[in-house]
């Protein structure tokens, strides 16, 4: 029924947007192409997700790629159809006016082509962006370097290099050579230590099967530690069984530490320079609104007041519900889960924005709270969207530096 009423609205937004082209332009072949195109897209999507149900509706390549065509007609749609609503609107005002006090009641249909070139063009600048978005965005990484102060970090640490990642989502890529430079441009930072904050992938650990070489050439003389974020326990997909499932999950640890990774599930490690030291905490998910398996006092077990922390957690809901007030100060924590949702204007200095900062306060790049830091990390990968335009897929570098002495 959900999809039939999906194609109910996507034929109806299309029949209104379609009267701009109609009004434009009057070469029957180009109207008829482009209804063509119109219905090719939202074929493809039913065929990927209804036709093909038998893959449960994992999000695969093709799946995403059917998402993000079909999203950039909506908003190409919309756009228009919003011009042309306002214009319909006032053209009735006017005609009723006109009706009522005038004997002249002829329309201007010069106007209306005006309005439809407008509504046609500036709904142009989003559909492309959203199409380069998925041609090349989508692997347009970005190396972000930020120094952070702390009046307690061990002097040892001073100087101290992070590289953190999130959110690989592994199901999705399809270039191998583009990921493998986004892992080289990782390890090319020469950081000390890497911190990975989830969702390896998107539903199985079988996805993870064809980039685990590749992920594990990640090195920093420190280590990679990694926690675990929503999609990374199989939520989004319908097993056989709970013990499928359970295995998957079970695969999916093993994988990393396969890969040399340092899984921290709701537990803590140090890193000592001489007889200085830092703590490392991470915790399972937790999430407002998704999997709350996080648990911040269990992984703080042996960790102190007065010890240095940095914790890997991958929502930063979490970091606002929880730990900004908390009574031990965790001084840096890690957060990714946001993608920033691949979308937005970034333009350094002056403007940062995306529609995800309506759902979340904290959603991409360094805040500071109450002598605390996070930093949320907008994402190696992407979901549903295949595509990125304004927020690219992230390569964090941090360095840690001691507080002077005003």
């Amino acid at each position: 029924m959900r999809w039939i009423l999906f194609l109910v609205f996507y034929l109806l937004l299309g029949w209104y947007a379609f009267q701009a082209f109609r009004t434009v332009y009057s070469k029957l072949p180009l109207l008829i192409g482009i209804g063509i195109v119109w219905g090719l897209v939202i074929l493809n999507l039913f065929y990927q997700f209804v036709w093909r149900a038998d893959l449960n509706n994992v999000l695969t390549p093709p799946k995403m790629y059917a998402m993000g065509f079909v999203m950039a007609m909506i908003v190409f749609k919309l756009l228009v159809v919003a011009f042309l609503f306002s214009e319909d609107i006032y053209r009735s005002i006017h005609w009723t006016v006109v009706k009522l006090f005038s004997s002249n009641t002829a329309s201007v249909p010069s106007r209306r082509k005006f309005i439809s070139l407008i509504a046609l063009g500036i709904a142009s600048l989003p559909f492309g962006a959203l199409l380069y978005g998925m041609y090349k965005g989508k692997y347009n990484y970005k190396v972000l370097e930020y120094e952070l102060e702390f009046d307690d970090l061990p002097e040892a640490f001073e100087g101290y290099q992070i590289t953190h990642i999130s959110d690989v989502h592994s199901g999705s890529f399809d270039d191998y050579d583009k990921v493998a430079y986004g892992v080289e441009l990782i390890n090319k930072q020469k950081s000390d230590v890497i911190f990975f904050t989830g969702d390896l992938v998107n539903n199985e650990a079988s996805e993870m099967h064809d980039w685990k070489e590749l992920f594990s050439k990640l090195t920093a003389k420190d280590g990679v530690y990694s926690i675990l974020g929503n999609h990374d326990y199989g939520d989004y997909k319908q097993w056989e069984s709970e013990a499928e499932k359970q295995q998957n999950f079970k695969d999916l640890i093993e994988l990393q530490k396969s890969m040399g990774f340092d899984l921290l599930l709701n537990e803590n490690r140090y890193i000592h320079k001489g007889d200085q030291k830092i703590a490392i905490v991470g915790v399972e998910n937790w999430g407002q609104g998704f999997k709350q398996k996080g648990d911040l006092e269990k992984a703080s077990v042996g960790i102190s007041k007065e010890d240095f922390k940095i914790l890997l957690s991958h929502d930063p809901t979490h970091w606002e519900s929880q730990v900004i007030k908390h009574d031990d100060h965790y001084h840096l924590t890690l957060s990714g889960h946001t993608h920033g949702m691949q979308f937005g204007i970034e333009i350094p200095g002056w403007i940062k924005w995306s529609p995800v900062k309506w759902r979340y306060k904290y959603w991409a790049g360094i805040y500071s709270e109450m002598g605390r830091f996070i930093n949320v990390n907008r994402g190696f990968g992407f979901l549903a969207y295949p595509g990125r335009f304004g927020i690219y897929p992230e390569v964090t570098v941090i360095r840690l530096k001691k507080s002077t002495p005003a």
